[in-house]
């Protein structure tokens, strides 16, 4: 009866994802809309939190510390955990479409249980190495200020499991067409902070932000564990051994996990070399880069959330034309609108920084600095998220390979542009050279994805 069950609820779900191309635009939009809803109200607690950092902390040495010590945990959850997502997902997809919710139940447990041992291992890593690795990230930093960023790190070192049995945990409710909780769900995290910061701050001052932190990231954890426990998937570790689904999402994770890793060292390349510059730089280069990272989860994020699923379903049933028409039209409307919200941005720039940013400790001079590098990382958003598109179908193709190239590349052009640009405008040409490596991403990725459609249509 259970095996029956099982059966018949993987073939209830095959038939909700077997849709003509139009239709799956349809539930592909549905899908983005409830995702970019959700993390519009999070990005609005986001800013909340910004505002209320800014006016507790400002540009100051103790706001630069946490930002380079925050750096390598939330690395750790991009490397680990968010490859392991998008190694996961297509091949959950599948297994749950013709093999049943048991199976896919076993695949989660140990592609989860594999998750946390790897993140166990880079923790264990980082803290027994911090003492030499964060003095190469911030050598400019006077030793009282590198001290400070040593103890944050190492405090801040559980946030990496957490956010990853958090992410692990939205990956699966987005192959299960769970969308709009999942997106809302992360609000309580910069909540929790600005409660956490304005109760605590005049008494532990930075350490209420690396304790409102833990505290609002374990809050999100719970969450979203007990949202996935309710379409039938239990947060469980597990290895009933190397079965052949798990075998095809090892063979896709290590290329996802190298090309993090590249994506991850040119983020700490920008942040050494800002570090590099007078006081201050960290922290102007990551107030600007939260302004565009609201416009890109709210696009990019919502976009490949969105997509995954349905193109999964339309590979694992080889329909080519369905491929080709969803990749046509959600290339040409994530450029449209992507372009539009780039050139609002880069044209509100100050304003933006002066209403949301300057008051407290940030003045009128911290808003002169940090409005130049936010227009310059805007450029990037229309380039990055139309890219986004062309990412999902290749990893869903199960060429992670040339994800990993890609990265490469981008990791070369990042440190050479920014050596060069850095000399002329200083953070800002950090910006302008992230800027300028999204464009590349888009040419590759782009290429190669309409070619590999090719030779299977021909």
């Amino acid at each position: 009866m259970g095996e029956a069950g099982s059966r018949m609820s993987a073939t209830l779900h095959a038939e909700t994802l077997s849709l003509q191309a139009p239709g799956a635009n349809r539930r592909i939009l549905r899908a983005a809309v409830l995702v970019s809803g959700g993390a519009l109200l999070v990005k609005a607690a986001a800013v909340l939190k910004e505002v209320t950092l800014a006016g507790l902390f400002g540009r100051s040495d103790a706001m630069d510390a946490f930002v380079v010590a925050s750096l390598l945990p939330a690395l750790l959850v991009n490397l680990i955990a968010e490859s392991m997502n998008q190694a996961l997902a297509p091949t959950l997809v599948r297994v749950q479409e013709t093999e049943g919710h048991a199976r896919a139940q076993e695949l989660l447990w140990s592609a989860m249980g594999w998750m946390c041992a790897l993140m166990a291992v880079a923790t264990g890593g980082l803290a027994l190495g911090a003492r030499g690795i964060l003095p190469l990230l911030a050598w400019h930093f006077a030793p009282g200020k590198l001290a400070l960023t040593i103890r944050l790190f190492e405090a801040l070192l559980p946030l990496a499991f957490l956010a990853g049995i958090a992410s692990n945990c939205t990956a699966v409710l987005s192959t299960q067409e769970r969308f709009g909780l999942p997106a809302l769900a992360p609000a309580v995290i910069p909540l929790t902070i600005v409660a956490g910061t304005c109760a605590g701050s005049g008494r532990l001052g930075i350490w209420a932000l690396v304790w409102a932190t833990l505290g609002g990231t374990l809050l999100h954890t719970m969450l979203m564990a007990g949202m996935m426990a309710s379409r039938g998937y239990r947060l469980r570790l597990g290895w009933p051994g190397m079965t052949e689904p798990l075998r095809e999402v090892a063979r896709q994770y290590g290329p996802v996990m190298l090309s993090g890793a590249v994506a991850s060292g040119g983020l700490l390349a920008d942040q050494a070399m800002a570090a590099m510059l007078p006081a201050g730089s960290v922290s102007t280069l990551a107030y600007a880069g939260r302004f565009v990272s609201v416009a890109l989860t709210l696009l990019a994020g919502a976009i490949s959330t969105a997509l995954t699923p349905y193109l999964s379903s339309m590979i694992a049933r080889q329909d080519w034309a369905g491929c080709r028409h969803t990749l046509r039209t959600w290339t040409r409307l994530a450029a449209l609108v992507s372009a539009c919200v780039a050139v609002m941005l880069m044209a509100g720039a100050h304003g933006l920084v002066r209403v949301a940013l300057q008051h407290g400790m940030f003045g009128a001079r911290d808003t002169a600095a940090v409005t130049p590098v936010l227009a310059l990382s805007a450029l990037q958003i229309p380039f990055f998220v139309t890219s986004r598109v062309y990412y999902r179908f290749l990893v869903a193709m199960r060429r992670t390979d040339l994800v990993f190239y890609c990265g490469l590349i981008n990791l070369v052009l990042d440190v050479a542009l920014n050596l060069l640009l850095m000399d002329w405008w200083g953070v800002a040409g950090i910006a302008l050279a992230t800027s300028l490596w999204t464009m590349s991403t888009l040419l590759f990725l782009g290429y190669w994805a309409h070619r590999l459609l090719a030779q299977v249509e021909g």
